[in-house]
């Protein structure tokens, strides 16, 4: 069963996203707060496959959930919902953990799509992995295709499903510049309604968990006016 957990303390929202997710085949456990969320969340054994958090919460806020779901499991996705004045937010909450967030007021079918290509990754993170070669070796890198793990120098480096997916494409064109579309069309979908800067918030992300100095990065390097690409 597709489960998402919706936490928002405007109950009006609250009813239109758990109808709208409902139709679109989903069962949900219903928050009033950040509190109640994490309550729920432990309470089915963190059998959750995507959590969606409005920011600005009573009790507690959605980035603080946002963090600790996150300390909880690295393959749950998360969708922050919030306001166009919010922008500092986005950033935060996406270094924080978060794989996506919805701006509100939002249409029905734009929040479902994002659910929906959330939960495709995780549940893609779910299964084997069928390939004639499970590791990627690159010097002191080894990524695990099946497992989908990172090791550097023989230790585990966690990594979000979000990460992974990025780690796998950089893995699988070491060398290449590859651009900011490219990258949100082979991580987010075709049908991404979001911005290109998402890519960028994951970046800086990625370089705080790979790199020694991530201010001065040695493997994943920016080309300037194109995008990103994994140093070999």
């Amino acid at each position: 069963m597709k489960r998402v957990l919706i936490a928002e303390d405007e109950a009006a929202i609250r009813e239109f996203v758990v109808i709208n997710l409902k139709r679109g085949g989903y069962e949900v456990l219903e928050a009033c707060d950040g509190v109640q969320a994490l309550e729920l969340y432990d309470s089915c054994a963190g059998d959750v496959d995507v959590a969606v958090l409005d920011v600005m919460m009573p009790n507690m806020d959605g980035l603080e959930v946002c963090r600790q779901l996150r300390n909880r499991s690295n393959n749950i996705g998360i969708i922050m919902l919030t306001a166009k004045t919010q922008e500092m937010d986005k950033i935060t909450g996406l270094m924080t953990g978060a794989d996506d967030y919805v701006t509100k007021p939002f249409s029905p079918t734009e929040l479902v799509a994002r659910v929906d290509a959330i939960y495709r990754r995780v549940a893609m993170n779910n299964k084997p992995v069928a390939t004639a070669s499970d590791i990627i070796e690159l010097g002191e890198f080894k990524l695990n295709l099946r497992n989908r793990t990172l090791m550097k120098s023989g230790s585990f480096i966690e990594l979000t499903q979000v990460e992974f997916q990025m780690m796998e494409y950089f893995f699988t064109n070491p060398g290449a510049a590859l651009s900011r579309t490219d990258i949100l069309t082979r991580v987010w979908g075709n049908e991404y309604f979001g911005e290109e800067k998402i890519v960028d918030v994951n970046i800086r992300r990625l370089r705080m968990k790979i790199e020694k100095e991530p201010s001065q990065p040695r493997y994943l390097t920016t080309i300037w006016g194109v995008g990103y690409k994994w140093v070999v």
